[in-house]
C-alpha cells in the first residue's frame, strides 16, 4: 500500500543510469520528483441534526445556527465546508410517503427548506442521505416493494428542496442490485447526469466501505457500472469511515484499495478512478474532541492531504488525486459523546483545514476523469 504518495519516486526512479565520464564513474540517481498536488474539490460533512440522525423535529434557523455556526463560519466569515449531507432519510418512509410525528410526506420533519437555505445561501451544497446502517432492512424492503417508484420519489424530493441525493445502502449480504439499478434508472430519468454540477438535484452519489473488503457486491456494481469515467451514471462515491477513528496511514491503505481494485476476488472488483471518490474522516467520536475537529495541525486530514491530492490512477481514470474529504459527522451523530456542538465546535480543525487546503466555496464543477 502507498502512504504519502507525494514523496514516492516516479516510475523508474532509483535505477542506476549508464556510466558517464571516466571509467567506473556512475551518475547519482536523480532526486524523486513529487507529483503536483490536485486541488481538493469536496470538503463536506454528514450532518446528523440534534437527535442522532433522525431529524424528526422542526427547528428554528436561530436555534440551529446556535449549534452549527462553525459550518458556515470558520472564524473569518467563510464556511468551513462546501457540502453538507443531511442524514438520514428512511427509505421505506420515502417510498410510501409516510406522514407521522417525525416524518412529513416521507421526509424527516427537520429537513426543511429553511435549513437547506441556511446552507445554500452561503454557497454550501446540500444533499440528503437515504439510509444509513440503521435503515438497511428498510432499504431492502423499499427495493423489494417498488424500486422505480422509490427512485421517482427520491427525485421528486430532490427537485422540491433543491438538493442532491446520496445512496447509503449498507447491505453487506446479498444486496438487491437489480432493484437498486431500477432505483438509479428511475432517478436519472428525472434528473439526468450533469457533469457541470449546476443542477443540485442532478447530483446522485453512493456510499461504499472505507476499503474494498466490506459491501463488496455493492462496491463492485457501483465501480463497474456507475462510476466509470467514460459513461458516468453516479457523480462519485464516498469511502465511509471505519468502525473507529483511523490513522492517516490506515485511511490511505483503505482508499488505495479502491484505486487498485481487487483483481484476486472472484468476480474481481475493478479499480476506481481517484477522481470518482472521497475519503471519510471522523470529526467526533465518543467523549473525545478529535484533532479533526479542534486541531488541524495534528489531524488526519492534514496528514492525509498529500496522498489525497496526489494518488495516481491504477487502471481507471487519468488524473491524480481523490476528490477530497467527507467528515462524520456534524452536531449529534450518537446518543453518547460530545458531538460538534459548543464548546466542541470545529473551526480549529475542519475550518482551519478549509483555509490550509484552499477549499473552494461554492464547490466547483468536479473533475470527470
Amino acid at each position: 500500500m502507498l502512504t504519502l504518495v507525494a514523496t514516492a519516486p516516479p516510475a523508474g526512479a532509483g535505477a542506476v543510469p549508464a556510466p558517464v565520464g571516466g571509467a567506473g564513474t556512475v551518475a547519482a540517481p536523480a532526486a524523486p520528483t513529487p507529483r503536483a498536488a490536485t486541488p481538493v474539490q469536496i470538503y463536506g460533512a454528514w450532518h446528523c441534526g440534534n437527535d442522532f440522525c433522525t431529524w424528526g423535529t422542526v427547528r428554528s434557523v436561530a436555534e440551529f445556527d446556535s449549534q452549527n455556526h462553525w459550518l458556515v463560519d470558520r472564524g473569518d466569515g467563510r464556511p468551513s465546508v462546501n457540502l453538507v449531507v443531511l442524514s438520514f432519510v428512511n427509505p421505506l418512509a420515502l417510498l410510501r410517503g409516510t406522514t407521522d410525528a417525525a416524518t412529513l410526506d416521507g421526509v424527516p420533519r427537520g429537513m426543511t427548506p429553511e435549513i437547506v437555505q441556511y446552507f445554500t445561501s452561503r454557497g454550501i451544497r446540500v444533499m440528503l442521505s437515504i439510509g444509513g446502517i440503521t435503515y438497511t432492512d428498510d432499504w431492502d424492503a423499499a427495493l423489494a416493494e417498488n424500486p422505480t417508484l422509490f427512485g421517482q420519489r427520491a427525485a421528486a424530493v430532490a427537485g422540491r428542496l433543491g438538493v442532491g441525493i446520496e445512496i447509503d445502502y449498507e447491505q453487506n449480504t446479498d444486496p438487491n442490485l437489480p432493484a437498486l439499478q431500477q432505483f438509479v434508472d428511475a432517478y436519472r430519468a428525472v434528473h439526468p447526469y450533469d457533469a457541470s454540477g449546476t443542477r443540485p438535484a442532478a447530483r446522485l452519489t453512493i456510499d461504499v466501505a472505507a476499503g474494498d473488503r466490506w459491501l463488496i457486491a455493492l462496491n463492485r456494481k457501483a465501480t463497474a457500472d456507475w462510476l466509470r469515467t467514460d459513461t458516468p451514471v453516479l457523480d462519485y462515491a464516498n469511502a465511509m469511515v471505519t468502525a473507529r477513528p483511523a490513522s492517516a496511514t490506515s485511511a490511505q491503505e483503505n482508499w488505495q484499495e479502491h484505486v487498485d481494485g481487487k483483481p484476486q476476488y472472484s468476480p474481481p472488483v475493478p479499480p476506481l478512478a481517484p477522481a470518482k471518490f472521497t475519503g471519510g474522516v471522523y470529526l467526533a467520536y465518543g467523549g473525545r474532541a478529535l484533532p479533526e475537529c479542534v486541531d488541524y495541525a495534528t489531524s488526519v486530514q492534514r496528514a492525509a492531504a498529500p496522498y489525497v491530492q496526489t494518488v495516481a490512477p491504477n487502471g481507471a481514470g487519468r488524473t491524480a488525486g481523490m476528490l477530497g474529504f467527507m467528515f462524520w459527522a456534524a452536531e449529534r451523530p450518537s446518543t453518547r459523546g460530545i458531538g460538534t456542538v459548543p464548546p466542541y465546535t470545529c473551526e480549529g480543525g475542519a475550518g482551519a483545514g478549509a483555509t490550509a487546503l484552499d477549499i473552494p466555496v461554492p464547490m466547483p464543477p468536479l473533475r470527470q476523469d
